[in-house]
């Protein structure tokens, strides 16, 4: 894992909250069928930048979106192996969307969503609770 050492950052983990729930906001009013790679596209982002504020209050960034999920495996037993492989999946499937052109089936966004739902909660509550650490 490639990390660079930087001083925490609770101010900048605050900022990314702030961003996400536009970028949550915003998801809640798309049409699923229409818009159902940008949507994917979207839940990808927001865990990206959950796990950056995670890194941000720990006293790391990266530049790796990999090490970023790889980080949160090693560092954080409270999420499975499950969980990080859906991270991972996500990730790439992100990339094949922004990257490729690559269009999603609203069915499988149908079938996802909830655990991407369950994962950004999990991720925003460890996030609130690390910046409301002393």
């Amino acid at each position: 894992m490639d990390l660079i050492k930087i001083t925490p950052n609770k101010e900048k983990a605050r900022n990314i909250l702030k961003i996400i729930s536009l970028i949550e906001e915003r998801l809640e009013g798309q049409d699923r069928i229409k818009m159902a790679s940008l949507i994917i596209a979207d839940y990808y982002e927001i865990m990206k930048e959950l796990i950056t504020a995670i890194l941000l209050t720990d006293g790391y960034k990266t530049l790796s979106h990999k090490d970023l999920i790889d980080y949160l495996r090693e560092k954080y037993s409270e999420f499975t192996a499950h969980q990080i492989f859906l991270m991972h999946n996500l990730r790439i499937l992100r990339n094949r969307i922004s990257y490729e052109g690559f269009s999603v089936e609203p069915s499988y966004l149908k079938r996802n969503e909830i655990f991407y739902k369950q994962l950004v909660h999990k991720l925003k509550t460890l996030v609130i609770k690390k910046i409301d650490k002393n």
